[in-house]
């Protein structure tokens, strides 16, 4: 009898316990939380789940932050940098969790996605997500970073609403295709590298004017490059391996972007001397003509740390004092155009060993 009480007590106070830690957490959230748990598991070497015991408050396990009753930041995944992933599916039921507002996703082995209404953060970088950028994160009312890379989502672009106040829109390196829908004008940061968009950009860039990060490169985007986006304020405008053609035409005044990267295009005509002020400069593999402006020469003794125009159609450059002594730590490549480089700089060895063009590729060079 006196055993038999004493294990009724223990049970009850497990019973009770229980209750306690689940009361903590409000119901909906609680059974949300193991059904993500039971949907993924650590990769070896990985411990991040060991602290989810279910008898406990879920608010104090690793990557859970709860305010008052509700999830609002779920971070699964350990931080450290080479830690191993997570491996499994996100549960759908992770769009029970309506109070979310930060969901980061460590990188891993995880597929699928829920909807999550009041997101503000999502970031699932580095995983197996594939399908179509679902139209509801697009959508979503108050998501303003929604960080999806290095994954395998395909199709086009959703389209966002103009109410949209996403600030980060990160989507490179997946196997995304079809034309740039109209993006909120709201966006500071936009990176879609390393897909297979294609089509023009030139009336979906320019209403883009608080951009300070633009990242286009390794896509199959063709027409002019909108001279709009010379003036934005940006750390980096990086339009590389495209095909975008037509003249180059920033507006009168000197571009002051750190970096401009609109190498292996198809762009033609003069070099603009207003890039003069930029940082490092790559214009290499297009098709420009006629001779280096002198700014762009003198641009390197005034602060420009590169410039690369290799593989091209130039005709000359002028050679005064500033082109005969480049500061140290200049680069400055000229080789494979149409005309004999003046002087020998460091090129990199994508560049190749001839100096100039063959001679028929070159019907205006004059020696």
């Amino acid at each position: 009898m006196q055993m038999g009480w004493r294990r009724f007590v223990t049970v009850a106070v497990m019973v009770v316990s229980f209750r306690a830690a689940a009361a903590v957490l409000d119901p909906v959230d609680f059974l949300a939380l193991q059904s993500i748990r039971k949907g993924l598991e650590d990769m070896p070497g990985s411990d991040f789940f060991s602290s989810w015991d279910f008898t406990a408050d879920p608010c104090a396990f690793t990557g859970v932050f709860c305010a008052r009753d509700r999830v609002v930041t779920l971070a699964l995944g350990d931080p450290r940098a080479g830690a191993p992933g997570l491996l499994g599916r996100l549960d759908p039921a992770i769009g029970l969790l309506t109070a979310l507002a930060e969901l980061s996703l460590l990188p891993g082995r995880v597929s699928g996605l829920g909807g999550l209404p009041r997101l503000r953060t999502l970031d699932l970088s580095y995983n197996l997500l594939s399908g179509p950028v679902p139209e509801s994160l697009a959508s979503a009312p108050v998501l303003s970073n929604l960080i999806l890379c290095h994954n395998q989502l395909s199709g086009f672009l959703p389209p966002f609403p103009a109410s949209s106040s996403l600030l980060r829109l990160d989507l490179k390196h997946n196997q995304l295709s079809g034309p740039l829908p109209p993006l909120p004008t709201s966006l500071q940061y936009l990176a879609l590298c390393s897909n297979a968009l294609a089509g023009r950009i030139d009336s979906v860039l320019p209403p883009l004017t608080r951009l300070n990060f633009l990242d286009l490169s390794s896509n199959v985007l063709e027409g002019p490059i909108p001279e709009a986006v010379f003036a934005f304020q940006l750390a980096a405008l990086r339009l590389q391996r495209n095909a975008f053609s037509g003249p180059l035409a920033p507006p009168q005044e000197d571009v002051v972007i750190p970096v401009v990267d609109l190498s292996y295009n198809r762009l033609w005509g003069a070099v603009p001397p207003q890039l003069a002020a930029v940082g490092r400069l790559y214009l290499n593999n297009n098709r420009f003509t006629g001779e280096v402006p002198p700014r762009l020469v003198q641009g390197l003794s005034n602060g420009m740390q590169l410039l690369y125009l290799q593989h091209n159609f130039l005709t000359g450059i002028k050679i005064g004092p500033a082109a005969v002594a480049l500061p140290a730590g200049a680069s400055l490549c000229l080789q494979y155009n149409c005309m004999v480089p003046p002087f020998d700089t460091p090129c990199p060895l994508k560049a190749g060993s001839q100096r100039m063009r063959p001679l028929d590729q070159c019907p205006e060079w004059r020696a």
